[in-house]
């Protein structure tokens, strides 16, 4: 590869043809033109005379000009002449490619690998190898590692295969396997960085440059400040709104962000505006839902961005959880401040929705007490046998049943008590009597407390004392100094029970004024909410981790389960990625957010980087210009050749005209004018072979949906039916031709714009010649409005003004899009409900197939598949078989577009049979 100022040779040996320049201007200028004949009879006599000697006519000075350019110019086309400032890569020795494939890495991830790829191209055109280094590990327990050296070929398959990881990158391992290598000659290194470090890396960054640098020349690719990924952190729960921290690494202005809380099955539940305040990189999302949605929430993540950084998981640590509060019936007549029940409900208000009453309320079936994730008891509320017996059920079934000590219960010790109780208590004026109140003990780690602050001025002065027993120590969660349990437990069935061997209010410590009361409750809370784990000791496997790209997928087989000490001091990584961790029914969220303490842009690098943006220059052919400029100048040649021979006469001139148009139609299929060549295959294409198409919405994220819901039900019908559906294709009704396809899928959004008097008129001609166009307005996302109620209804009213619609109906039990395949009543997507409505029976004129066909359950959701030909989206409520019947109803859909009405002949067929004696 050779550059000459902007321009770029790939092909350069080819440029030394250019010194046989000399040789054609020698034979140029000996080949003279050919003679003319003349019919001139006295030049017979001139036929004996012998020339002594004979000089051919030399060729035009401009003839020989133009044929020694035509020449150069022939040899410059070969030479493959590209225009691209960048395209030269320094040093003699192999490429370094250095790849930040961490969590940040996802946003923008298949524009880095085009860059990439391009880094690769232009390597291969200079004859280098390469070496690929990723900067986040890949897997348990092996370290960051660059590869050997690779062919280019071999480069882009890895490329190909190489995905951004749910963790941060370890730049400093990477640069440990940096140093290892031993590259020959100067190697010029391309990192492709996500532009982002950690506070703790930040001060390292020159130092790794540079010692990239050393290998000979660096080149740092990074995101602008403003397409930098943003880091969601952990949500709080203040007072009975969820809020969620947003953080990025640049303070540019104010660029808001859309935040949207969804539910288990991808429900959207709520969105927010989040905006930053000047000069600061840290903003506050809040959302003020009731009760039972924000206990819904199962995610909230960043609209428009595919990071594991964009997307916090919620668990039951963040919701308010419904927690029976038991009360004696004498609580009205008794000071508040004396109560028990006073004090626990002002610890649980921050964290929990309170339901009071007496345990036969409770549990009784007066209220949902299958929602109830604990009940607590301080003494005296559990006074009759019934109540005992429907606790201990309850607690079997997976609830936490918290009880207190007091007064009563030293007095009547019950069975339901995790620990044998000695009969009395112990006090400071009592038989077995303190010299002093007594501090708490610092919690042990293999208990729920564990990592919890006790406060200094936190006294017991009275509690109930456990028999010693062999499991004592096993079943207790917090002792005071001197060793006596003060909180014990037991797993009974699913749930637990706990006994505080003191009272809930200020009689007998002073327990109940600290924070430390309330962050013991919201632990013991969430035991009945299924995130407790066995008393902090059982292992929680991966149930359902988020990828690269943010999204919920099955654990990987080398994910592994984390201790349950150990859980709250995890790190996101190889072995732990973030996503829900436990079983099913009992998860907690390991999120990114809390292991990434704060971002900051990658600055301050060394003199003589070089740093661009991933928007590479594209590079410019100059071949098709070049060849179209030499086809030109041939056919001038040839013109003035038979022109000096005196051919072009009057006779011949239209054959000269037919050389001049074919000519120009040559040249324009060579010089750049790729639209018109791209519009005729796409047409050619459209034609020979069957497309599903939609029609183009201008909403990336819909469009993008609608491309791989078609997709995924194309490949549905190749499988299933003989049609053999290509893919799918969006189509622009205001310029595109439409009478290829025999049914558009439209999707409806609120931001659509009017279509033009010429695009209706485009798309009365599509329903009159046979076409058929699928409304989806999506609407029943929104909770049942149906396809002709709702916002998609309302635009969708807007957009169809002008076009012939005809009365519409709901399907009816025996239409042919019933049975055109499947046999099928309901007609579910995505979401499920509503109507489909299709024209009346008496309106049809095409062959029985309707022109409109409208409704609201976003199928193209329903179908869509990624890449590795997993489903993209969920399904509600019906899950996977849901999604089954959106494809049998997918593939009645274009059965009754291609095929009409064949299915009601049907009806004809005992007449046939009987007719034909059969």
């Amino acid at each position: 590869m050779v550059t000459l100022g902007g321009l770029v040779f790939l092909a350069p040996a080819i440029l030394a043809a250019l010194i046989l320049l000399p040789v054609i201007y020698w034979l140029l200028r000996v080949t003279p033109p050919a003679p003319r004949r003349l019919s001139f009879p006295a030049i017979r006599l001139l036929l004996g005379l012998q020339a002594q000697e004979e000089t051919p006519e030399r060729m035009p000075w401009w003839l020989l000009v133009l044929r020694l350019a035509l020449a150069a110019i022939i040899i410059i086309a070969l030479a493959h002449p590209v225009l691209n400032p960048g395209s030269a890569l320094p040093g003699s020795g192999p490429v370094l490619l250095v790849v930040d494939n961490g969590w940040a890495s996802g946003k923008g991830w298949p524009q880095r690998q085009e860059a990439l790829r391009s880094a690769v191209d232009k390597a291969e055109r200079a004859g280098r190898d390469l070496v690929l280094l990723a900067t986040a590990p890949t897997a348990p327990g092996e370290p960051v590692a660059a590869s050997r050296l690779l062919r280019p070929s071999e480069a882009r398959g890895v490329i190909d295969s190489l995905a951004p990881s749910p963790w941060p990158t370890d730049r400093a391992a990477a640069l440990k396997a940096a140093d290892a290598l031993r590259l020959p000659g100067s190697v010029h290194v391309v990192w492709a960085s996500d532009g982002i470090t950690s506070e703790g890396e930040a001060a390292g960054m020159r130092d790794f440059a540079a010692r990239l640098q050393r290998f000979g020349s660096l080149q740092v690719l990074a995101p602008p400040a403003f397409d930098l990924a943003h880091l969601v952190g952990t949500p709080q729960v203040i007072d009975t709104a969820l809020t969620v921290p947003v953080k990025r690494a640049a303070a540019i202005g104010d660029v808001p962000l859309v935040l949207r809380a969804t539910a288990e099955d991808g429900r959207p539940l709520a969105r927010t505006e989040v905006r930053f305040p000047a000069g600061q990189r840290q903003a506050e999302a809040r959302f003020d839902l009731p009760s039972t949605a924000r206990n819904a929430i199962t995610a909230v993540s960043i609209e428009g961005e595919t990071t594991a950084g964009a997307t916090v998981l919620v668990d039951e640590r963040w919701r308010r959880r419904p927690v029976g509060l038991a009360t004696p019936q004498d609580t009205a007549r008794a000071q508040p401040l004396l109560t028990e029940s006073f004090y626990l409900q002002r610890a649980l208000e921050p964290f929990a929705e309170i339901r009071r009453g007496s345990v036969a309320d409770l549990l009784g079936g007066t209220q949902p007490t299958d929602r109830l994730a604990a009940l607590l008891l301080p003494d005296g509320t559990l006074s009759t046998e019934a109540d005992r017996q429907a606790a201990e059920r309850w607690m079997e079934g997976g609830g936490a049943l918290i009880r207190f000590a007091g007064p009563i219960l030293a007095a009547n010790p019950d069975p339901l008590v995790p620990v044998p109780l000695r009969f009395g208590d112990r006090t400071l004026s009592g038989a077995m009597s303190w010299t002093a109140p007594m501090p708490l003990a610092p919690f042990d780690a293999a208990t729920p407390f564990q990592g919890l602050v006790i406060p200094d001025d936190v006294r017991i002065q009275r509690q109930v004392l456990a028999d010693p027993s062999p499991d004592l120590a096993d079943k207790t969660w917090a002792r005071l100094t001197d060793g006596t349990p003060i909180v014990t437990a037991e797993k009974r069935g699913r749930g637990w029970l706990v006994l505080v061997h003191t009272t809930a209010g200020p009689a007998w410590s002073n327990l109940a004024f600290s924070g430390l009361f309330v962050d013991m409750l919201r632990r013991l809370v969430a035991l009945g909410s299924g995130i407790g784990g066995d008393s902090g000791q059982a292992s929680l496997p991966p149930v359902r981790l988020l990828d690269g790209l943010g999204r919920l997928v099955p654990p990987p087989p080398l994910a592994l389960p984390i201790p349950g000490p150990t859980f709250a001091s995890t790190v996101p990584g190889p072995e732990h990625p973030p996503g829900f961790y436990g079983t099913e029914d009992s998860r907690r969220a390991l999120n990114l957010g809390s292991a990434v303490t704060g971002l900051e842009p990658i600055a301050d690098l060394p003199a003589g980087v070089s740093v661009s943006g991933y928007e590479a220059p594209a590079e410019i052919d100059l071949r098709p210009w070049i060849f179209a400029l030499a086809l030109i100048l041939l056919i001038l040649d040839g013109l003035i050749a038979l022109f000096l021979r005196g051919l072009l006469t009057p006779p011949r001139r239209t054959a000269t005209a037919s050389l001049l148009l074919a000519g120009a139609v040559a040249a324009s299929l060579l010089s750049p004018g790729p639209a018109r060549a791209q519009d005729d295959s796409r047409t050619i294409a459209m034609a020979n072979h069957v497309r599903l198409a939609y029609v183009e919405t201008g909403q990336q994220d819909v469009d993008s949906i609608s491309q791989a819901g078609l997709e995924g039900l194309a490949q549905v019908l190749r499988d299933r039916t003989s049609v053999n559906a290509e893919g799918a294709i969006g189509i622009n009704v205001e310029s595109d031709e439409l009478s290829f396809f025999p049914l558009l899928y439209w999707p409806v959004t609120p931001g659509q714009p009017a279509l033009s008097d010429a695009a209706i008129g485009k798309l009365n001609a599509f329903l009159r010649t046979g076409g058929t166009i699928f409304f989806d307005t999506r609407d029943q996302a929104m909770g049942g409005s149906g396809a002709l109620a709702g916002p998609g209804a309302e635009k969708l009213r807007e957009l169809t003004q002008g076009l012939d619609i005809p009365p519409l109906t709901p399907v009816p039990p025996d239409h042919i899009l019933t049975r055109a395949f499947y046999l099928m009543q309901d007609f579910p997507g995505r979401y499920t409900g509503g109507d489909l409505w299709v024209e009346t029976a008496d309106a049809t004129v095409n062959d029985g197939v309707s022109t409109i066909i409208i409704g609201a359950n976003d199928w193209a959701g329903a179908w869509a598949v990624g890449a590795s030909g997993a489903p993209m989206l969920p399904v509600v409520p019906g899950g996977e078989r849901q999604r089954e019947m959106a494809y049998r109803f997918g593939v009645n859909l274009v059965m009754y577009a291609l095929t009409g009405n064949y299915k009601s002949d049907q009806v004809h067929v005992p007449a046939i049979l009987e007719r034909l004696g059969q």
